[in-house]
């Protein structure tokens, strides 16, 4: 009998550290709030929308942004755009196993640039991670990317707080979303 309480117990830890794991559901359409987000000074998104599709597996994200144009003699933006790692508009895919995916996505002068992402939960929260490695004149140049996903209690609003750092140092970005 002792035996069986036991087993039942270790069964009953066993699934709820599973379930502990499990992703929250970040599936819908969502909405930057700009006021609320706190983009950094090289950031010029006018407007953005993220549409999550997300199974068991994986999670796809389908990001579209609208940017103002810089001030007269400004240099160009940047900062891409949350659930894109790395920046740009379009869709990716991410695997939610923890494991690494190697993959290459195009790059200056069109060559190709070697990616590793990799998407897991921890602590009930969605992190995305990259990192890619592009070829210079003067030598390999690493940058990385690392994205927080945390739905509110309410599943109404979504922050997602961004760090890249890049030999040009590291930059943060916080987006807030909310669900429409």
């Amino acid at each position: 009998m002792i035996k069986m309480i036991a087993l039942m117990l270790a069964f009953c830890m066993s699934a709820i550290g599973v379930y502990a794991q499990k992703a929250p559901d970040f599936s819908g359409k969502w909405t930057l709030d700009v006021a609320k987000s706190k983009l950094g000074e090289r950031n010029n998104i006018e407007t953005q929308t993220l549409t999550v599709t997300q199974t068991a597996n994986d999670i796809k994200v389908d990001t579209a942004t609208k940017r103002t144009a810089p001030p007269a003699g400004a240099p160009g933006g940047g900062g891409g755009g949350g659930g894109r790692m790395g920046g740009g508009d379009g869709a990716a895919t991410y695997m939610l196993d923890g494991k690494d995916v190697k993959s290459e996505v195009p790059g200056p002068g069109g060559n190709t640039v070697p990616v590793t992402t990799n998407s897991k939960v921890d602590g009930g929260k969605l992190v995305l991670s990259s990192s890619r490695t592009f070829t210079t004149p003067n030598g390999p140049i690493t940058a990385t990317s690392k994205e927080t996903w945390e739905l509110s209690s309410d599943g109404k609003t979504l922050t997602v707080i961004t760090e890249r750092t890049s030999p040009r140092g590291t930059d943060t970005t916080t987006k807030v979303f909310v669900k429409g």
